[in-house]
């Protein structure tokens, strides 16, 4: 009996021997389990991601952009191009804030550049580029040579080379050319999928943003290998990056340069030259205008970006295609609602009188008196008022709204840089029913002045001198409505798709020409060959415009040559120039009439 409990002592402690090795076995087992769960975590599922960490603390990979396309005028000589700069940066994460002070003393004595102004793009810190914090632009030759020189000892300092938008002839064709500007980190995280770098610069405005994907090309870059100094080991590959193709547009310079010329002295407004047998735009020209190269300047001041993006002259707003009261150049559109309508046929003959009550206005005759009994080339060679105050609104709002849609008014001409085009406004009863775009629906019906004041191109009115420059082109052609633009490429512009015939009789096609060449011959237009006794049969309409915002009156001229075989129509638009489109407007076209004249004549003789 006394044995027993030896016994059971014995058993107990190779029991507890025996829950100990388990428990050791599955505290092992668990170990092992997680060693290899973390080891099949790391290598097998993650394997990739802790390998790039790995490769990116020894591999630098240094971006090459690509050079953007040249944009060239229709002869070949250059528009824009691209200028190679030097840049200076830090990469952040190998500059402490510990470092940052001997390093920017070092620089500062180097290169001479302020400490001041080092510290204080330091402290703006890497903004959208989270990897680079530039320090200073347009390094000369002697500093980058004097950089390389001691890169050694400048850790975490780089030079980086930049391609930056030049334009060689400043404000030239400014709002055709556009500019280009730094992606948002916002633009980036779109755009990064398409081959966008975050220090990259897109076409913002202009022919620059309508041909990005043309202009930009693909970039390149090499892979280096690096030791745990970042000091280049060896180069692991290269790729050329690609530029970008260049852009023949269909500007001529020489046109463009007498366009700018026309626009010296006047405060604001616009030149439009236009091919009407396909619609190439030859010059485009607005006043205020601005240089692009502004906007890839390095750093620019608070007083230089107010008096661009601020002033009230609006620099960067271009005429060309902004809508205003048309004033008498709408008179032919208004004889062709009256012809097509039926009811004021080709041969038609009116009453001209010192004024016409409609409503309860009195709309005048311009000269006071009237002209008599005249017809539509009369009427057109005197810009007789009242003669087509009846037509108008004789013909009525629905046929003079589908003779200026007919024209291309109302709507967006098809220009590469429609995005920043107004489509104009042609008053009728729909649109009045509607409120006119700031009253209440039902409010502001429309009314017998109004039509008076469409029918020559007042008030209900808007157009731009790009849209009259196509709808004259219908008259110079024979009758076809182009589509304006700025650069061919591949793209046939004489097809079918963009030059379409339009729904006129010839007989209303014929008398408009007629009467457009007697404003030339003997009518309000006739200075227009005063000293060019060389210049071809021309025609064309004066134009002097109330502003219906309040403004001083508009001058307009259109013109096209030759009479016969047109090859050229120009729209000249003084705005807020009073005195008159004969005064004001027609000198400018006829500046531009000379170039061009001087310019084809080798080619006749």
């Amino acid at each position: 009996m006394k044995s027993l409990p030896q016994l059971d002592a014995s058993n107990n402690r190779k029991i507890g021997l025996f829950n100990q090795s388990k428990v050791l076995f599955f505290l092992v087992l668990i170990l092992s389990l997680t060693s290899v769960s973390r080891l099949f975590w790391l290598q097998v599922l993650n394997g990739n991601f802790y390998r790039r960490l790995s490769d990116e603390n020894r591999i630098r990979l240094v971006s090459r952009p690509p050079i953007r396309g040249r944009l060239l005028d229709r002869s070949g000589q250059v528009l824009a191009d691209s200028k190679l700069t030097y840049a200076l940066s830090i990469q952040p994460r190998l500059v402490s804030k510990e470092s940052w002070p001997l390093l920017r003393e070092t620089i500062s004595d180097l290169l001479v550049i302020p400490q001041d102004s080092l510290d204080i793009y330091y402290t703006r810190g890497a903004g959208d580029d989270q990897f680079r914090i530039t320090l200073h632009r347009n390094l000369t030759p002697e500093q980058v040579l004097r950089f390389k020189e001691r890169q050694k000892s400048l850790n975490g300092a780089q030079v980086d080379i930049e391609l930056v938008r030049f334009y060689p002839y400043g404000t030239l064709a400014a709002h055709i050319l556009g500019y280009t500007q730094s992606i948002t980190y916002k633009e980036f995280q779109v755009l990064s999928e398409k081959g966008y770098e975050i220090s990259d610069r897109i076409g913002r405005t202009g022919v620059e943003a309508a041909y990005e994907t043309v202009l930009r090309g693909e970039w390149g870059g090499e892979m280096l290998e690096v030791d745990a100094n970042g000091l280049v080991q060896r180069s692991l590959g290269f790729k050329s990056p690609k530029a970008g193709q260049d852009l023949s547009l269909t500007i001529d310079l020489d046109l463009q340069l007498a366009a700018e010329q026309a626009l010296a002295d006047k405060s604001a407004g616009a030149i439009v030259v236009m091919d009407p047998r396909n619609g190439a735009i030859l010059a485009m020209a607005s006043k205020p205008t601005f240089d692009p190269n502004f906007f890839s300047k390095p750093f620019t001041t608070q007083k230089e970006y107010d008096e661009l993006f601020l002033s009230a002259s609006k620099p960067l707003f271009s005429r060309a295609i902004n809508a205003y009261d048309p004033g008498s150049t709408w008179k032919p559109i208004t004889g062709m609602a009256g012809m097509e309508s039926g009811k004021f046929p080709a041969d038609v003959r009116l009453k001209t009188v010192p004024c016409i009550k409609y409503g309860g206005h009195c709309f005048p005759e311009h000269n006071g008196q009237g002209y008599g009994w005249i017809g539509y080339e009369d009427a057109l060679r005197v810009s007789s008022n009242t003669f087509f105050y009846q037509v108008g609104v004789g013909a009525g709002a629905e046929a003079l709204y589908k003779a200026a849609t007919a024209l291309g008014f109302d709507a967006l001409t098809g220009i590469e840089i429609g995005y920043e085009e107004s489509k104009g406004l042609v008053g009728n009863e729909e649109w009045a029913q509607k409120g006119r775009g700031w009253a209440k629906p039902g409010t502001t019906p429309w009314i017998p002045e109004d039509i008076a004041s469409a029918s020559i191109g007042q008030a209900v009115v808007q157009i731009t001198p790009l849209q009259l420059a196509r709808a004259y082109s219908v008259f110079a052609n024979g009758g076809y409505l182009v589509t304006p633009h700025l650069a061919n490429l591949d793209v046939n512009w004489s097809s079918d798709h963009f030059r379409k015939k339009v729904k006129m009789s010839d007989s209303t096609l014929q008398t408009l020409r007629r009467g457009l060449r007697k404003v030339v011959e003997g009518g309000t237009g006739s200075s227009i060959n005063l000293d060019l006794p060389t210049l071809p049969p021309i025609a064309g309409k004066t134009g002097t415009a109330e502003d219906s915002t309040g403004g001083a009156d508009h001058a307009w001229f259109v013109c096209f040559a030759p009479y016969e075989s047109s090859e050229i129509v120009i729209v000249a638009f003084a705005q807020n120039t009073p005195g008159g489109g004969s005064v004001h407007a027609l000198p400018m076209a006829r500046q531009v009439l000379k170039v061009w004249n001087q310019n084809r004549l080798p080619e006749s003789m």
